[in-house]
């Protein structure tokens, strides 16, 4: 019986899991919600509030578990599209001049699996968040209902703020240098001085 339940439970897991355009794995919030039977948003935030928190106490980057970036994906996935690597992919080739995420990553001297965006400047970040916004508000301002108007206009807005770049003088996302530590390992490196700094307090 415990068995049939842990088989039941694993392939309804595996049922809702998504896979990004790098290969990492990840689920929706709303999908688990409905697959563990809680009725109501409210009451599953709360749940993920707790899980965030054991996290912190354990000295777990929430960052690197729970993805904020739900809007966009959510956005995107009312405007039609299912194949959010493709759909992220018609971005970047618009803001990179043709560039996918994986020809970025090659660039940058990055595993596919690493998180391009975590190996960004200030300013090319900016115009990537600028691109993801925007692409938010045309989607939902034009009520666009299929993936692949959905892909035509996400490539518009990142090939529209390439070109705002290139009016006024900027530099170009490509031709920006790539920081020599991820986002993730500066924030690694902070807990760690926090963690020894917390130590010496105590001796």
């Amino acid at each position: 019986m415990a068995n049939d339940l842990v088989n039941k439970t694993e392939k309804d897991f595996e049922s809702i899991k998504h896979v990004d355009e790098n290969g990492v794995e990840f689920w929706y919030a709303r999908e688990l919600m409905i697959m563990l039977e809680y009725s109501k948003w409210g009451n599953f935030v709360k749940v993920i509030d707790k899980a965030k928190e054991s996290c912190k106490n354990s000295n777990i980057n929430t960052l690197n578990h729970f993805a904020d970036v739900g809007k966009m994906i959510v956005v995107a996935k009312l405007a039609g599209v299912k194949n959010y690597g493709k759909f992220n992919n018609y971005g970047y080739r618009g803001l990179y001049n043709g560039e996918t995420a994986k020809d970025i990553a090659n660039r940058k001297g990055i595993s596919e699996k690493e998180d391009i965006l975590d190996y960004m400047s200030s300013t090319e970040l900016a115009a990537n968040l600028f691109r993801i916004t925007q692409t938010d508000e045309v989607l939902k301002n034009k009520n666009i209902n299929n993936e692949d108007d959905a892909c035509i206009t996400h490539h518009n807005v990142g090939q529209a703020v390439r070109q705002t770049i290139q009016r006024i003088g900027g530099t170009m996302p490509e031709d920006l240098p790539t920081p020599s530590k991820s986002a993730k390992q500066i924030e690694q490196e902070k807990q760690n001085k926090l963690k020894e700094s917390d130590k010496k307090k105590l001796k």
